[in-house]
């Protein structure tokens, strides 16, 4: 007994030994994993972030390019003589046919000669609408079934009667409420919008709602969310506020979808649908304010920013952010625009400034027929000389109600447009090309001059569906998760009760990405903003191919990674860590250079949905092939979806105008001809956009870190 006894002493004092040991050795392991485990997801944090710079970057370099596209056009109008054909064809944009009186316009968007037929199955509206309706309606819409074209221009008919009576700044009390739902950007994504209404209820009396802008554009069911919003909202009048955005803009519509998503659905009445919301966004109200202590608007501020005149504006005659005014006051107002010398000139005004600027007496008026290089560029010229003009004021002499106007334009550019920015000040939004940047200094200005505690914007993708800035007084709140790609980001969207403090609820719409591991959501948007880059740099080929050449002296087809990083950002202007993602883009190097005909070959990305007779055009096609689109749409004033040789050759011919780049008649005329598949004489818009799209090669090879 006294062994077992002594063994048990023995095996005791040995366990008390070995435990500090054992328990030191554990600790250090579970600190070695801990700190893998943070670098490994401090890694995948960087190239989430990395892979949202990429696409946030082409999104606003788009939107700068449609930006100068407009302002071509403004220069255009103003130096071309009223006999140029490419005049003509645009100037309905500048002027355009609604200056019908307003029984025409109603007998023009009157859903009363329009008969539903009985083999319909979709949804049926009655009004006075009930709730009832508009649940029928969101679930149609839930199961992809569409609303016929009468009701689509009922409903809108009965909306343009309420909005007009809506102020331009909605004031809100929380006192009837528990709390207030506060939505950011939807851009066509019903999906999200559906998972709101799931997670936080229909709006009603009991559940208000404030949807902040752009709800159209970029997704596919912009219409749907448009006539849902719509139907609540005349459901609700008290209870459903909705802000405009910038993509609230038929101009804007040409180039990012929701004019092509329109006429795709309703091809016999599409056109008297779009121009009826493009009466619709000219009426929508400006701005939200809770409790007058909570600014809510889309865009944001600026140093100029004045909530008593923007509440006085006749905000209807802004039809678009792109010009001052609206087409039936336009003629009234050129009149009176004109210089005191008689030349016919009118002034113009930049998106991005928003003041108005004489144009050079001593620039010449010429036809686009006979324009030649040198003349193109002068037009380059003017638009470089206004933007160094921009900002300077009106004189006195130019009436007080040609400044209250321009200052009322200026007003909603800014709210509809800018970005918050860390440091003090405000400058021109030159990476978006409209509105401006607004430091915190100009937030405590403007919310302390009008008493206000925060403002709500949205505007702008954030990766968790909202952020604060400005010492948390700016909060951009962003509703349409998956954005960019699917996995790309949260949405979310707000409670604010009567403590004024927001409350937020991320989502997640797509099933998809709720079952993806963390390595996996990164992996898959980082390949989709990796390809997005590359057919980037697949359009900037030629441009690429000379800046190279600057950096090879010696012409032995090889650059140095340095110098390749340097003509990246020299070419692109994208300011994007290039030297981060050089190991994602450039495979392979001779002892530290870049063969850089070898890594255009590389980039997997092919033309082949049809052939060009010039193949010199591919790359002008795709570079600009939303400028294009853009210019065919404009001219597509019957919204038919046709247009002629004519048209298509004056197309083009703007386009080169606007490029500076010579394309010759004859190749213009060849390829009118290769994709006129039935000989009709006319071109279809959308199989020739289709035609040319680019796609990407499916690669035998690849690395494995693309592998995820």
């Amino acid at each position: 007994m006294g062994c077992r006894v002594t063994k048990s002493n023995k095996q005791q004092r040995m366990e008390r030994e070995r435990g500090p040991l054992c328990f030191s050795a554990a600790m250090r392991a579970a600190l070695l994993i801990q700190r893998w485990y943070r670098q490994y997801v401090a890694r995948l944090e960087m190239r989430r972030r990395c892979s949202w710079n990429i696409f946030q970057s082409i999104e606003y370099s788009g939107e700068q390019d449609h930006i100068k596209l407009y302002n071509f056009f403004g220069c255009l109008m103003d130096h071309f003589t009223p006999a140029s054909s490419q005049k003509k064809l645009i100037s309905h944009i500048f002027h355009e046919s609604d200056a019908f009186q307003e029984m025409e316009l109603e007998r023009y968007f009157s859903s009363k000669n329009i008969e539903v037929p009985d083999v319909y199955s979709g949804p049926h509206l009655t009004f006075p609408l009930t709730i009832s309706n508009v649940t029928v309606l969101v679930e149609a819409f839930k199961n992809k079934q569409k609303l016929h074209a009468h009701y689509v221009l009922r409903l809108l008919e009965k909306t343009l009667m309420l909005l007009r009576f809506l102020p331009n700044i909605n004031h809100v009390s929380t006192c009837k409420y528990k709390e207030i739902t506060i939505c950011g950007d939807l851009h066509g994504h019903l999906e999200d919008l559906l998972l709101i209404f799931y997670k936080n209820g229909f709006p009603s009396a009991e559940t208000p709602y404030v949807f902040n802008g752009d709800f159209v554009d970029r997704g596919k069911e912009s219409i749907e969310i448009l006539l849902v919003l719509f139907a609540f909202q005349l459901l609700y009048p008290h209870d459903v506020h909705l802000n405009r955005g910038n993509h609230e803009d038929h101009i804007v519509n040409l180039r990012y979808g929701f004019t092509k998503e329109v006429l795709g659905k309703y091809r016999v009445h599409g056109k008297q649908i779009l121009r009826l919301l493009q009466k619709i966004f000219s009426w929508l109200p400006l701005v939200t304010v809770i409790d007058h202590k909570v600014l809510i608007l889309h865009g944001g501020i600026s140093d100029k920013t004045d909530l008593n005149l923007i509440a006085k504006l006749d905000r209807q005659r802004f039809v678009s952010a792109f010009r001052p005014m609206r087409g039936e006051a336009s003629v009234r107002q050129e009149e009176a625009e004109r210089d005191d010398g008689g030349d016919g000139r009118r002034r113009v005004q930049s998106l991005s400034y928003g003041t108005a600027v004489r144009l050079r007496p001593d620039l010449p008026r010429h036809s686009l027929h006979s324009a030649s290089r040198r003349e193109v560029g002068s037009v380059e010229e003017e638009l470089s000389e206004r933007r160094r003009l921009a900002g300077l004021s009106l004189t006195s002499e130019q009436g007080s109600a040609k400044v209250l106007q321009t200052d009322a334009w200026k007003q909603i550019v800014d709210v509809l447009w800018s970005d918050p920015m860390a440091q003090n000040g405000c400058v021109p939004n030159e990476v978006r090309g409209g509105g401006c940047y607004w430091g915190p200094d100009i937030t405590q200005k403007v919310l302390d001059r009008h008493k206000l505690q925060l403002l709500i914007r949205s505007h702008e993708c954030k990766q968790e569906g909202y952020e604060f800035c400005h010492n948390r007084r700016v909060l951009t709140i962003f509703s349409a998760s998956n954005y960019y790609d699917v996995g790309s980001n949260r949405g979310a969207y707000i409670h604010l009760g009567p403590d004024h403090i927001p409350h937020f609820k991320p989502f997640q719409a797509s099933q998809t990405t709720r079952e993806l591991t963390l390595r996996q959501s990164v992996g898959r948007t980082e390949r989709s903003a990796l390809q997005a880059l590359r057919m980037l740099l697949f359009t900037h080929k030629s441009e690429l191919m000379r800046e190279f050449h600057q950096h090879d002296l010696q012409h032995t087809g090889l650059i140095s990674l340095r110098n390749w990083v340097v003509a990246m950002e020299t070419v692109l202007h994208l300011s994007l860590p290039w030297r981060v993602l050089r190991s994602q883009l450039v495979s392979s190097t001779q002892d530290g250079m870049l063969n850089y005909d070898d890594w255009f070959n590389q980039l997997s990305i092919t033309q082949l949905n049809a052939k060009i007779p010039n193949t010199s055009l591919l790359e002008i096609l795709y570079k600009h092939h939303s400028n294009l689109e853009t210019i065919f749409r404009m001219i597509d004033t019957d919204h038919s979806g046709l247009i002629s040789f004519e048209e298509f050759h004056q197309t083009w011919k703007l386009l080169s105008s606007h490029l500076q780049t010579n394309i010759s008649d004859k190749a213009i005329s060849e390829l009118a001809e290769s994709i006129d598949f039935n000989k009709d004489g006319s071109i279809d818009i959308n199989e020739f956009m289709e035609a040319f799209r680019l796609v990407e090669q499916s690669r035998a090879e690849r690395k494995p870190s693309d592998k995820h």
